[in-house]
C-alpha cells in the first residue's frame, strides 16, 4: 500500500527539483528609434520547459493542490484550458505518474493538442467554450479526480510576495537598467492570475509603476472592469486570440489591482505579433501581439506627454504552435482579420 504521505513528499520534491534544474526566463531590451527615452521590455516567457507563461501557473497549481492534499498518487488530473495550461499541466502530471485529461475548446489550435499528447495528457474537446467548465467537473466525478480548475486558484495558487515570481523576476531583472521602476507593466488576462500577482506585487513593495491589462475586444472582463455589474457576455463571437479574453468573469480576475485596461481588436493583434516576430527573427504568438498594441498606446502618450521611462510587457509564448491559425495567410483571411496595417504601424514602431 502507498504511503500516500511520503508519496506527496516526493511529488513536490520533484517539482522543486525541475525548478532548481531551470533557469529564470530572459527579459529582452527592444530599444524604440522613433520613441527616444522610451524602452520597451519584453519578459519572455517561451523559454520555460514547456514554451509558454503556463508554466509558472501550472507549477503553482500543482503545488497547491498537493500541498492541500486534494492530489493523491492515484488520482487523475482533469483541467480546462484554452491549450497552453495544458501543455504544462500535462507535463508535471508526468513527471508524477498521473493520469491528465484537458478538456478544451474544440477550436484550439492543434499543435497545442499535439503537445499536451506529447506529455501524456488526453484531450476531452467540446464545441462551446463556455462548456469546459462543467466539463471538467464532470469529469473529476467521473473519475474521483481533481480538477485543477486554474480560473479559481490562479491568483491564490501563486505567492505574490515573492518566491521568485514573475513580478519580482521582472523588477530584479530591471535593476541595473537606466529606468529600473517600470512606467507600466502591460500583461493580458486569461484566468486573471498574472495580473493578481503583478498588480498585488507592485502594491507591496510600493512602486509607482501602474498595471495595464490588454484584453481581447470580444472579452467581459476589460467590461467589468468599467462597470462592476457586467460580469458575462451573451452569445456572441468569441476572441480569436488563444490564452485571454474570457466570456465569463473569472473568480481569480481582481479588478482592484489594475490601473487601466485596454481592448484590442484581433487583427490589430495579429499584426503586431507579425511585426514583433520580424522584430526578433522568431515567432512569437497571438496574446503577446495583444500586449504589444497596448504598449504602442502607453508609449505613444508617454512620447505626446514628452515623458521617458520603461514598459515591461510578456512575450507569453512561442508562435510554433499558430503555424496553421495566425501565420496562416489563408486562415487569417477566411476570418476577415485584416491585420496588415497593424503590422505596419508597429513595425514602424519597432524599427524593423
Amino acid at each position: 500500500m502507498v504511503n500516500t504521505r511520503a508519496w506527496r513528499a516526493e511529488a513536490i520534491r520533484r517539482i522543486e527539483a525541475d525548478y532548481t534544474r531551470s533557469a529564470d526566463t530572459h527579459l529582452v531590451r527592444v530599444d524604440l528609434p522613433r520613441a527616444p527615452g522610451i524602452t520597451l521590455y519584453l519578459k519572455d516567457e517561451s523559454s520555460h520547459p514547456t514554451g509558454s507563461l503556463k508554466h509558472r501557473l501550472a507549477r503553482s497549481l500543482f503545488l497547491h493542490a498537493l500541498c492541500n492534499a486534494w492530489i493523491g498518487p492515484q488520482t487523475c488530473v482533469i483541467e480546462a484550458s484554452s491549450g497552453s495550461t495544458a501543455v504544462s499541466e500535462a507535463y508535471f502530471a508526468r513527471m508524477l505518474g498521473l493520469r491528465f485529461i484537458a478538456v478544451v475548446p474544440a477550436s484550439t489550435a492543434a499543435p497545442k493538442l499535439d503537445a499536451i499528447r506529447f506529455h501524456g495528457g488526453e484531450i476531452h474537446a467540446v464545441d462551446d467554450p463556455r462548456a469546459v467548465y462543467a466539463q471538467a467537473q464532470r469529469l473529476a466525478a467521473e473519475t474521483g479526480g481533481h480538477y485543477l480548475d486554474q480560473f479559481t486558484y490562479a491568483e491564490r495558487a501563486t505567492d505574490w510576495r515573492g518566491n521568485n515570481n514573475i513580478a519580482e523576476s521582472i523588477f530584479a531583472q530591471m535593476a541595473a537598467e537606466e529606468h529600473p521602476i517600470p512606467e507600466w507593466v502591460v500583461c493580458g488576462a486569461g484566468t486573471g492570475g498574472t495580473s493578481a500577482t503583478i498588480g498585488r506585487f507592485i502594491a507591496y513593495r510600493r512602486h509607482a509603476t501602474r498595471l495595464c491589462v490588454a484584453d481581447p475586444e470580444h472579452s467581459v472582463f476589460h467590461r467589468h472592469y468599467a462597470d462592476r455589474a457586467i460580469s458575462q457576455l451573451p452569445p456572441g463571437p468569441a476572441p480569436c486570440i488563444e490564452g485571454i479574453g474570457r466570456p465569463r468573469v473569472e473568480p481569480s480576475f481582481l479588478p482592484t489591482v489594475i490601473d487601466r485596461m485596454i481592448a484590442v481588436d484581433d487583427a490589430a493583434s495579429i499584426g503586431a505579433m507579425r511585426a514583433l516576430s520580424e522584430r526578433l527573427g522568431r515567432r512569437v504568438g497571438g496574446s503577446t501581439g495583444t500586449n504589444l498594441i497596448a504598449c504602442a498606446a502607453l508609449i505613444e502618450e508617454m512620447r505626446a506627454a514628452g515623458r521617458q521611462g520603461s514598459i515591461v510587457t510578456l512575450l507569453c509564448d512561442g508562435g510554433e504552435r499558430y503555424g496553421c491559425t495566425y501565420y496562416d495567410d489563408a486562415w487569417l483571411a477566411a476570418r476577415g482579420l485584416a491585420w496588415h496595417d497593424a503590422a505596419r504601424r508597429i513595425g514602424d514602431l519597432l524599427g524593423s
